[in-house]
C-alpha cells in the first residue's frame, strides 16, 4: 500500500528523529537506513521542500528535524512523499456507480481511512520512544549494538 520512497521517507526520519537536533550528514544517514545515498538525497530534498526537515550544505552539513520529533506524525511523512488518497468517486468513472462506490472500493477507502487515522496519529516521538523500553533504531546494527551495551543488554 506505501511505497518505497515512502518507506524510505519513513526510515530517514525515524533515523533523524533519534537525534533531533543534530545534522546528520546525507552519506551516514543512507549508512543508517540502508537507502541508497543518490536516491536518499532525493527523498530528503522532497522532506526539505515540504519543511519537515532542514538541510545545510558543506562541511558540518547535513539534516535534522524542522520541529520536534513529537510535532511530526507519520502522515506528514507521507504525505509529502506520496499522499494518502481517499475514494470519493469510482476510480473507473462508471456512472451507474452515482455517487456510491462498489463494495471493492468502499474497502479500499476504508484502508485509506484507516492508514491516515493510524498514521496521523503516530509521531515520530511515538517512534523512537515506545512504551516501557527506547525502542531500538530502525536499521543502524552499529547503533542498535551500542544502545544494546548502554542498557546492559549486550
Amino acid at each position: 500500500m506505501l511505497s518505497q520512497t515512502v518507506e524510505y521517507a519513513l526510515r530517514a526520519m525515524s533515523s533523524l528523529a533519534y537525534r533531533p537536533s543534530e545534522l546528520v550528514p546525507t552519506p551516514e544517514l543512507a549508512e543508517i537506513t540502508k537507502v541508497p545515498s543518490n536516491y536518499l538525497a532525493k527523498v530528503l530534498q522532497t522532506l526539505a521542500a515540504a519543511d519537515l526537515i532542514v538541510g545545510r550544505r558543506g562541511v558540518g552539513g547535513g539534516y535534522r528535524l524542522a520541529r520536534p520529533p513529537a510535532e511530526i506524525n507519520l502522515l506528514d511523512v507521507i504525505n509529502a512523499v506520496s499522499p494518502v488518497e481517499r475514494i470519493t468517486t469510482c476510480p473507473l468513472g462508471l456512472e451507474n456507480h452515482g455517487a456510491s462506490l462498489c463494495p471493492l472500493h468502499k474497502r479500499m477507502d476504508e484502508a485509506a481511512r484507516l492508514v491516515i487515522e493510524l498514521f496521523g496519529s503516530t509521531s515520530l516521538a511515538d517512534i523512537v520512544s515506545g512504551e516501557g523500553t527506547p525502542q531500538l533504531p530502525l536499521c543502524n546494527e552499529k547503533m542498535t549494538q551500542q544502545i544494546r551495551i548502554d542498557l546492559g543488554k549486550g
